[in-house]
């Protein structure tokens, strides 16, 4: 990748995570640990890899994704923020009782939102069947569901997963932010599902594994993956908790915390310094 390139993406994916501490400080609410460990990812779906059209959200041609982790919607709602889907300063108003940018994505609500999720494990599922329909239609866009290392702890993801394999879904990107931590601990520590590459490759998919804060890493696995017939793709990206913010970085009381005064004037400072 280009360095002015990388460079642009370390900018987008900073305003992404700057959003994040807006919006959860605004709320005193939220999930920004795990919100931050995929901001490097989403930058890239939404300012290079997907097709996605701010200007008419339920364009049919659109690639599609579906944040199955619902609950780091402050990240998708930043992402959609800076890409131009609805104001910036909009991220301000977070869990508020008139916002339309509630605890977890609502798709009839927020334009760019295409599955409401929220109940762990059952956004895969909805992927795989946006997936499928577009198979059915003959419709050439992309799906993409990013799913955390807790939830998959839940059996719904692997049925989906038999399903995904079944319709050979090569359309469907499957993103494992693993991040290592959970809201009850590590994930090690709470069913420990790792190693998830042979695991994932028994159910059919063609597995990478990267840094998902390395823009190059990034950007080879999303290839591929447009690459690979025949069957769906399992990304497992592994991301630190809380990144980009010092005393957020893989600690686990950050998953559902919001940031103080305090903690929000360092947070702003440390993200800032990237842009």
């Amino acid at each position: 990748m280009e360095i002015s390139k990388m460079r642009e993406l370390e900018k987008i994916a900073a305003k992404i995570r700057l959003g994040v501490i807006e919006s959860t400080y605004a709320a005193q609410s939220g999930h920004p640990g795990g919100s931050l460990s995929i901001s490097d990812i989403l930058a890239y779906l939404y300012f290079e890899e997907m097709n996605v059209y701010p200007d008419d959200p339920k364009n049919e041609a659109r690639d599609r994704l579906v944040l199955s982790k619902g609950h780091t919607a402050p990240a998708l709602y930043s992402a959609l923020a800076v890409k131009g889907f609805f104001p910036f300063e909009e991220l301000k108003t977070l869990r508020q009782a008139d916002s339309r940018l509630q605890g977890h994505p609502d798709m009839k609500g927020i334009p760019g939102v295409d599955m409401t999720t929220g109940s762990l494990g059952l956004g895969i599922s909805a992927a795989c069947g946006m997936a499928l329909a577009a198979k059915v239609d003959n419709k050439d866009y992309r799906v993409y569901a990013i799913v955390g290392d807790g939830e998959s702890e839940e059996g719904q993801v692997w049925e989906a997963s038999m399903f995904a394999n079944h319709y050979k879904l090569d359309n469907l990107c499957v993103i494992l932010d693993y991040n290592k931590l959970q809201i009850d601990g590590a994930v090690a520590d709470v069913i420990g599902p790792a190693p998830f590459e042979p695991k994932l490759e028994a159910f059919g998919y063609n597995v990478i594994t990267i840094d998902g804060h390395n823009f190059d890493e990034i950007e080879a696995a999303f290839k591929a993956a447009r690459e690979c017939n025949g069957r769906p793709t399992a990304i497992v990206a592994n991301t630190v908790k809380g990144k980009g913010v010092s005393f957020m970085e893989n600690k686990v009381n950050w998953h559902g915390a919001a940031p103080k005064d305090a903690d929000y004037a360092i947070a702003i400072q440390e993200i800032s310094a990237n842009l």
